[in-house]
């Protein structure tokens, strides 16, 4: 994605160095027949699971997914049942992953867990990693995925959008808005995101044309001219009461400083001029939980938590800032990369800088070892 401060992009791009160095060809189907950690990778109470966590997922059995750049995918089991003496597993792209970048984790309705990488996507059926790529239809770097109701994979890099046909990625083609001042962060028409509202429309969310909704048949796009803080849309969520949230981020073509945060309430947009750091900012993590609460991740200054005004019971709403952790010397420019709440209720924080957990007041930095909290 490209350069900002310990954030995934500057990582992304490190990546192709890495792909490009190591040229592995990775086969496009493997068995996994090694799921405990290699010696290196053992858990101690200091090492920390990885530098940049950039995606989570909890399953439907109830293990956590993390994923990184540069150490693959990793699986944390509450019981140590899905690998008898286990907790912590690293795959790799030894055990079949596309390649070691792992930016989008999700599940589909079979319970393969699909990740989304730099170089195609890898279906994981609990014994077997099967890697999609070029020559299956997906191409371009960075893979983003969804799984809708119906149960279609979507998946989204720089060359645009795809649907999975159940063997192939066919390209999903996304009509271009009329935009008056073109810019682009990195690679324009670029997948950032993509998700499914309640009301079964997809949205997605483009490198330098905004945001655009399909409803199954047509589409209808949304620019900074409607109210976005930039045509850069990195995160899209829906909150319970049908409010979308975008993030977006600046442009570096040509370069302006814009980005920040913004909601859709169906007919206007509002934005946060008064907040800092949710205007005139790369907001690239919006988390929307089902108590009504969403945190935003604003790069340079936190994690803002909102509560609306129903949880206040008041008329108005609240952005609580929480920029405290337990090791400021990782997480300095608070790049939030990805953010989950588990079954449990805990709230998990991928950060350019490791895993860490929210314990109400600051965030905890979560080794391999220590400070889990499940069993």
């Amino acid at each position: 994605m490209n350069t900002r401060p310990l954030s995934i992009a500057p990582f992304l791009s490190a990546s192709f160095l890495f792909m490009a160095a190591c040229d592995a060809q990775t086969p496009s189907s493997s068995k996994v027949d090694r799921q405990v950690p290699p010696a290196a990778l053992s858990p101690t109470e200091t090492a920390q699971l990885s530098a940049y966590i950039v995606a989570t997922l909890e399953d439907s059995k109830g293990n956590l997914w993390f994923g990184t750049v540069g150490d693959g995918v990793i699986r944390y089991s509450p019981q140590p049942s899905v690998v008898p003496g286990e907790r912590l597993t690293y795959f790799t792209t030894d055990d079949g992953l596309a390649d070691m970048v792992s930016s989008s984790i999700v599940e589909d309705r079979q319970g393969h867990i699909w990740i989304g990488s730099h170089d195609g996507a890898t279906r994981y059926d609990g014994t077997t990693f099967t890697a999609f790529k070029t020559a299956e239809g997906l191409h371009g770097p960075g893979c983003v995925l969804l799984v809708d109701r119906k149960g279609t994979l979507w998946a989204g890099t720089n060359d645009g959008a795809f649907r999975f046909d159940g063997t192939r990625f066919q390209p999903f083609e996304i009509p271009v808005p009329k935009i008056k001042e073109p810019s682009h962060k990195w690679v324009a028409g670029k997948v950032w995101e993509i998700i499914e509202d309640s009301k079964g429309n997809i949205w997605f969310g483009r490198d330098g044309y905004g945001a655009c909704k399909y409803d199954g048949r047509t589409f209808t796009h949304f620019t900074k001219a409607d109210g976005l803080c930039s045509n850069n849309v990195a995160s899209i969520a829906e909150d319970v009461y049908g409010n979308i949230w975008f993030g977006s981020i600046t442009s570096d073509f040509p370069p302006i400083k814009e980005g920040g945060l913004s909601r859709y309430d169906g007919k206007t947009f509002t934005r946060f001029e008064d907040v800092k750091g949710l205007t005139a900012n790369d907001v690239y993590t919006v988390y929307a939980m089902p108590s009504g609460h969403v945190w935003i991740g604003s790069v340079g200054v936190g994690a803002y938590q909102y509560t609306p005004p129903t949880l206040l019971r008041t008329d108005r709403q609240a952005f609580t800032l929480f920029d405290k952790t337990d090791r400021p010397d990782l997480i300095q420019n608070f790049g939030v990369q990805s953010i989950l709440e588990d079954s449990n209720g805990t709230v998990w924080f991928g950060f350019s800088g490791g895993l860490f957990r929210f314990n109400g007041t600051l965030f905890e930095h979560v080794t391999r070892a220590g400070r889990w909290g499940r069993s």
